[in-house]
């Protein structure tokens, strides 16, 4: 742990996962005086180990290219779609729709990276300070003014700052408090996974590739994230009543008749070894209805969590620590750190998550990867610009015009995202991410 500072810091952040990283090192390099406050003590495990191009930017201002590429883990160059049927399409090659070096990426163990992240944040001047619970944000006339936290050995103290970062993760501590989540009308699912040895890869260029296996009821999905070391990520995703309620038996029972019941994956874990338990959640999508306010800001899942389909979690985290990072900085300097001020990214970066949010929508209404490039092969681009992430731009949107024509009369409705407080209603249960019984 780096010492600590002998004035206030400037600059409180709840949590050390990706994006209370980022934000952190990213204000640090701005000469900035933060510190950071992790409950858990790292390395810890969590989900969540596919990367996507677009990370590239974000990981080369934090100087962790170099570590990155000195690392074990597993080079990702593409994702591949499997239909219902079985049918493969063609590889998605991020190389082929953007020849850079961002164009290769990797499928990473969480614990190990999220540890890198860390440690590469106190490298920079970071006072980053484990097994620390932030108990609540202190707010002074509607303002945040810093928090209230209890140290390892129990005793309870005020940190004042002039800003405070909220990246405690789907814990949300500030969301919760100001009754900001929106709950997605759409996206509730929930998600069962375990780790194999010895499971069925692909060669060469498309080793570390993605496999996203629809199931052949069309109602779910499947994750095969190769990682290093022989080892396997395998999950299926359902709509939560599927998953969790309407089951006899408990998750290792449903994801074994599952996997059953898709062809597929039963030849890619088939003879493989199972090396972990059983792992669940609720995925359950949300959004915060701001992003920040007068002297605090959301980052990360803190601000909102996206479906797991095409695996946006780690870039969006990264992305808004970025965004959040060089908006807090300019606040600082400027003397300004109202909510216009923090949250000036919000539109666009809403717009980002909005373009991804649709895409997973159209996949679950039925969209299919390979026939709509069979009718518009000089979209393959724009398609593919989507999976590696580039949500930023208004070139990603050409897409829709000619995905609602292909589906014509077929075309489910996709409701807007953000909605407005009358979509906050939360599912039948408050707290949705808390774990299942017998989850482990």
């Amino acid at each position: 742990m780096s010492a600590a500072f002998s004035s206030a810091p400037e600059v409180v952040v709840i949590g050390g996962g990706p994006a209370g990283s980022t934000v952190s090192t990213l204000l640090a390099q701005h000469g900035r005086r933060v510190q950071l406050f992790e409950r858990e003590t790292f390395p810890r495990f969590h989900i969540g180990e596919s990367l996507i191009p677009e990370t590239y930017w974000v990981l080369k201002r934090l100087n962790m290219l170099e570590k990155m590429k000195a690392s074990h883990f597993v080079q990702k160059r593409s994702v591949q779609f499997v239909s219902a049927s079985g049918k493969l399409s063609a590889p998605f090659y991020f190389q082929d729709n953007k020849p850079h070096e961002c164009s290769q990426t990797w499928q990473v163990d969480r614990d190990e990276f999220d540890q890198m992240l860390l440690d590469n944040a106190r490298a920079h001047g970071v006072d980053a300070q484990e097994g620390v619970h932030v108990l609540e944000v202190i707010f002074e006339n509607e303002r945040a003014v810093g928090v209230k936290i209890q140290d390892r050995d129990g005793t309870r103290r005020e940190v004042r700052a002039a800003v405070v970062v909220d990246a405690s993760g789907q814990a949300a501590l500030l969301m919760n408090r100001q009754g900001l989540r929106v709950w997605d009308p759409l996206l509730n699912k929930g998600a069962i996974w375990a780790y194999y040895e010895g499971a069925a890869t692909d060669p060469n260029r498309d080793e570390g590739a993605t496999l996203v296996v629809q199931t052949p009821d069309k109602r779910g999905w499947w994750w095969n994230i190769p990682l290093h070391g022989d080892r396997l990520s395998c999950g299926i995703v359902r709509p939560f009543e599927d998953i969790f309620k309407n089951r006899g038996g408990g998750i290792e029972q449903t994801f074994e008749e599952e996997a059953a019941n898709t062809p597929y994956i039963k030849h890619r874990i088939g003879n493989a070894k199972r090396v972990t338990g059983y792992f669940a959640t609720r995925d359950y999508s949300y959004r915060a209805k701001e992003l920040a306010g007068d002297g605090w800001v959301m980052v990360g899942d803190a601000f909102g969590f996206l479906d797991p389909l095409y695996s946006s979690g780690v870039m969006l985290a990264l992305k808004s620590g970025e965004l959040a990072a060089d908006a807090i900085h300019a606040a600082l300097a400027g003397g300004d750190t109202s909510k216009a001020a923090l949250g000036a990214w919000a539109p666009m970066f809403n717009q980002g998550i909005d373009r991804m949010r649709r895409l997973v929508c159209e996949y679950y209404a039925g969209f299919n990867f390979g026939t709509f490039i069979r009718h518009h092969p000089e979209l393959r681009g724009a398609i593919t610009d989507l999976l590696i992430g580039d949500l930023f731009t208004e070139q990603a949107d050409r897409v829709w015009g000619p995905m609602d024509a292909l589906a014509g009369a077929a075309k489910a409705e996709i409701a807007p995202w953000h909605a407005g407080p009358a979509a906050s209603a939360a599912p039948a249960k408050a707290n949705v991410l808390t774990k299942p019984e017998g989850v482990h």
